[in-house]
C-alpha cells in the first residue's frame, strides 16, 4: 500500500496562518511555547513536571476511573490511568465535538495522530509516560454541527430527542430517535461482516446507552481502547473544583479578554490577512443548568446569565461558584486553559482552526501562570483506492494537480492533453512589446495620445484573453469525454469539492476494509511529519 505525501502549502485547503506556523515563519515565534519537535519535548516535559500538582494528578485518575465504571475499559487503558497518578505520566490531548457516529473521516485522524505520538515518544524518553487523551466536548451547545454524518454520499441525520434538554451541554442529550437513523443506515449498509460489524458499534454506542456523553465515550473505547486510548469528560464537579480560582479571575478580572485581544492586535500586525479564529467577550464563560447553556454577563455591577433571569452580586457569585462549579462552562477562549489545568499535558494535536485559536492564547496564558502547550497540526489524509489510483495514472493526474480547485484543475488538464497550444502568453508579450514602440512615439510626438495608446493596449489585450477563453471552452467541449472522466474522479476524492475528510464518514472505508483500515492508520501516520499523507488501498 503506497503512501504519498504534499506539503500543506500545496494543497491550497490550508490558511497562510497555518502554513506559515509549520514553516516555523518567525515573525509567528512570539504566539507559541515551543515547536513540536521530538528534542523540544525535553523542554515541555521539564516545565509541566515542575508545575503540575501531585493532587491533580490523584483526582485526575479517580474522575477517569468514575468515568470508565460502565463500559469494558482495556488492560492497556487502565495501565495509562494508574501511570497518571506518577508525577513522570504526561498527556498528549486531541479534542473533538460529540459528532454522531464520530462525524467526519478526520476524527480517527486526530485520535490516531495522538497514539502514535505517544507511542514515539515512550521511544525516545523512557523514564516518562505518555498517555494519548480524547478531550469529548460534552459542554457544547451546537446540535446542529454534530446531528449529521454522511454515508455513501447520503445524509444520515438524527432530528433529536424534543425535550426541554435541547438547549444544554450536548452531552447530556437523551439518544431518542436513533433508532431511526440505525435502521436507516442498516438499509444502506446492507450484508457482510463489515457491514454487521457496524451496525453492531452503532447499536451498542447510541441505542445501548442512554445520553450522547456514554455513546461518544462507547465509540471511542471500541475503536481505539486497544491502543490505550484515554477519553474525558471535563464535565465533572471534582475536575472543575480545581479550575475554581481560574472562574474566579475570569468573571472579576477578565483576564481573558485583555490578553486574547492584545495577541489578536499584534497578530494583525504581524500580517492583517491573518483570518482570526475567535474574538473574545468580556467574560469568557458560559452557565449550565438543565436544558439550559447560556452566557454569563456582567450588567450594572451585577453577574446575569444572558436572556433569563438567573442573577447574582458578587459575593452571592463566589459562594454559587464554590458550592457548584459544575455549573460554570468554559467557552472556546478558556476551555483550553481548563484543560491545561486538570492534565499534564505536554501537547495540544488539532485542525488548522483549532490552532489559530491557540495561537492568540500564549500570553493568557502566562498571565494565569500556566504553561502553554505545544501545538501540533493533526494528520491529513486522503484514501485512494487502487481502483482509482489506476484511473489517476491512466489521466496522467499528478497529486499537485488532484488537489487543485474544480475550476483550475479542468482548465489546467485540458490545456495538457490538447492538441493544439491555448496559451496566448506569447501573443500577449509581442503585442506589450509592440505598444512599448507606440509609447516611444507618442512621448516624442504628443503625450496627450498616451492615454489613447493604453486604451487600446488594454482593449487588445482583454481580446487576446477572450479568444483564448473562447477556445478553451471550444477545447473542453472537443474533449468533454476525457473532462468528464477527471471530473469524475476528482469529485470521488474530493466530495463537494472538499476534502475527503472534513466530508465523509469512517464507515465508508471500514465497510470495505474493516479493522485493517485503523490498523493501516495506525501504521502510516506520524504526526511529527508535518505533510499530508496519501495513502493508496
Amino acid at each position: 500500500m503506497p503512501t504519498n505525501y504534499i506539503s500543506f502549502q500545496k494543497t491550497g485547503y490550508f490558511s497562510k496562518l497555518i502554513c506559515n506556523y509549520i514553516s516555523q515563519e518567525e515573525t509567528l515565534r512570539p504566539f507559541y511555547n515551543r515547536y513540536p519537535t521530538l528534542d523540544n519535548f525535553k523542554g515541555q516535559i521539564e516545565e509541566k513536571k515542575s508545575s503540575f500538582p501531585c493532587k491533580n494528578r490523584e483526582i485526575l485518575a479517580s474522575v477517569l476511573k468514575k468515568q470508565y465504571k460502565n463500559i469494558q475499559v482495556t488492560t492497556a487503558t487502565l495501565e495509562h490511568i494508574e501511570a497518571l497518578k506518577k508525577n513522570n505520566a504526561f498527556t498528549v490531548v486531541t479534542g473533538h465535538q460529540l459528532n454522531l457516529f464520530s462525524g467526519p473521516l478526520y476524527f480517527l485522524y486526530k485520535i490516531v495522530s495522538t497514539i502514535n505520538l505517544t507511542k514515539k515518544l515512550n521511544q525516545t524518553y523512557p523514564a516518562s509516560h505518555f498517555v494519548p487523551v480524547y478531550w469529548m466536548a460534552t459542554e457544547d451547545h451546537d446540535f446542529e454541527e454534530i446531528n449529521y454524518f454522511n454515508f455513501n454520499g447520503k445524509k444520515f441525520q438524527w432530528q433529536g430527542p424534543k425535550t426541554s434538554e435541547e438547549g444544554g451541554a450536548v452531552g447530556e442529550l437523551p439518544t431518542k430517535g436513533l433508532e431511526q437513523v440505525l435502521e436507516l443506515f442498516s438499509l444502506e449498509l446492507g450484508m457482510g461482516k463489515n457491514a454487521e460489524q457496524l451496525k453492531k458499534m452503532f447499536q451498542q454506542a447510541y441505542i445501548g446507552h442512554d445520553n450522547l456523553t456514554d455513546a461518544t465515550r462507547f465509540l471511542a473505547n471500541e475503536l481505539f481502547g486497544d491502543q490505550g486510548l484515554v477519553i474525558i469528560d471535563g464535565a465533572e464537579k471534582k475536575l472543575k473544583e480545581l479550575f475554581v480560582p481560574y472562574i474566579k479571575n475570569e468573571l472579576f478580572k477578565q483576564d481573558s479578554h485583555q490578553e486574547v485581544s492584545k495577541t489578536i492586535n499584534e497578530l494583525n500586525k504581524v500580517d492583517p490577512s491573518y483570518k482570526i479564529q475567535v474574538n473574545p467577550r468580556d467574560i469568557n464563560l458560559f452557565y449550565l443548568a438543565k436544558g439550559l447553556r447560556g452566557r454569563i454577563v456582567e450588567v450594572d455591577g451585577r453577574y446575569a446569565v444572558h436572556e433569563t433571569d438567573i442573577s447574582w452580586n458578587k459575593d452571592e457569585l463566589e459562594a454559587h461558584i464554590e458550592a457548584h462549579p459544575e455549573r460554570f462552562s468554559p467557552n472556546v477562549v478558556t476551555r483550553p486553559l481548563y484543560q491545561e489545568v486538570i492534565l499534564p499535558n505536554l501537547c495540544y494535536i488539532g485542525g488548522g482552526g483549532e490552532l489559530a485559536y491557540w495561537l492568540e492564547l500564549k500570553s493568557f496564558f502566562k498571565q494565569e501562570k500556566v504553561p502553554f502547550p505545544m501545538l501540533l497540526l493533526r494528520n491529513s489524509v486522503l484514501i485512494i483506492t487502487k481502483k482509482q489510483a489506476d484511473k489517476l495514472e491512466k489521466l496522467n493526474i499528478s497529486l499537485e494537480q488532484l488537489f487543485l480547485k474544480k475550476h483550475s484543475f479542468i482548465n489546467r488538464k485540458v490545456r495538457e492533453i490538447s492538441n493544439i497550444d491555448i496559451n496566448f502568453d506569447p501573443q500577449k508579450e509581442h503585442l506589450v512589446a509592440q505598444f512599448q514602440e507606440m509609447y516611444r512615439l507618442a512621448e516624442l510626438t504628443d503625450k496627450s495620445f498616451l492615454g489613447a495608446v493604453k486604451a487600446q493596449e488594454v482593449k487588445q489585450l482583454k481580446g487576446l484573453e477572450h479568444l483564448e477563453k473562447r477556445l478553451l471552452k471550444a477545447q473542453k467541449r472537443k474533449l468533454s469525454d476525457q473532462v468528464s472522466r477527471m471530473t469524475d474522479i476528482q469529485n470521488e476524492l474530493f466530495p463537494n469539492e472538499s476534502l475527503q475528510e472534513r466530508t465523509d464518514n469512517f464507515a465508508n472505508l471500514y465497510q470495505a476494509y474493516g479493522r485493517v483500515f485503523i490498523n493501516l492508520l495506525l501504521s502510516e501516520l506520524y504526526p511529527l511529519r508535518q505533510d499530508f499523507i496519501v495513502i493508496t488501498v
